[in-house]
């Protein structure tokens, strides 16, 4: 069977209007497909081989209310029951942190996969941290959902900005050193979830 030949330009049009044409639509395509194959500068997270930065933020479910302390000289200070700190969390070995937004059913999907998995990697510190939105939502989805990890509210976007997240959800995954060891910024299940987890074990 012959391969059918190529389309032909519509009634009315000349020749080269339809090539020009043709070639924006490949142009237009081309770019596309670049733009979803390349990761905008903002949505790096932090750089493998980097130390977590360090970040002290109110919990979500307490009545401990102001910004992110993120400055290194003093973040690591900032502790107590009422405070999610970073330093404190990777002090007892490997870290994953990951970022969500409220209101989006895509990231707290994520949340959701990271509390299932996480009972399997006791060794593990887990945390999650609302990037903005309204307090009392995730109080609400924090207590709906289940969630058991500790959750901090990261009211400014300060914690955010440090760990340049640009797209929900992101988890950063950091080893026993303290040091970045990837990034995922799309949602994983649980097996491509607990692939990552057992990389920093």
């Amino acid at each position: 069977m012959s391969e059918p030949g190529p389309p032909r330009p519509p009634a009315g049009s000349s020749r080269y209007t339809w090539v020009v044409g043709v070639a924006a639509v490949l142009a237009l395509a081309y770019i596309t497909l670049n733009t979803i194959g390349t990761d905008a500068p903002g949505s790096r997270g932090v750089p493998k081989g980097e130390r977590l930065p360090p970040f002290a933020v109110p919990l979500a479910l307490s009545n401990l209310e102001g910004d992110a302390q993120v400055d290194p000289a003093k973040a690591c200070r900032v502790r107590g029951p009422r405070v999610l700190n970073s330093c404190q969390l990777a002090e007892r070995g490997p870290v994953a942190v990951a970022f969500f937004a409220t209101k989006s059913d895509r990231c707290e999907r994520q949340i959701d996969v990271l509390e299932r998995v996480r009972r399997r990697f006791p060794g593990i510190g887990f945390a999650a941290v609302s990037v903005r939105g309204d307090r009392g939502e995730v109080r609400r989805q924090a207590r709906r959902r289940g969630w058991g990890m500790p959750v901090g509210y990261d009211h400014d976007g300060a914690v955010s900005n440090a760990y340049a997240v640009a797209i929900c959800p992101t988890i950063t995954f950091a080893g026993r050193d303290g040091k970045v060891v990837s990034t995922s910024f799309s949602l994983l299940g649980e097996a491509a979830l607990a692939k990552r987890l057992e990389a920093i074990r």
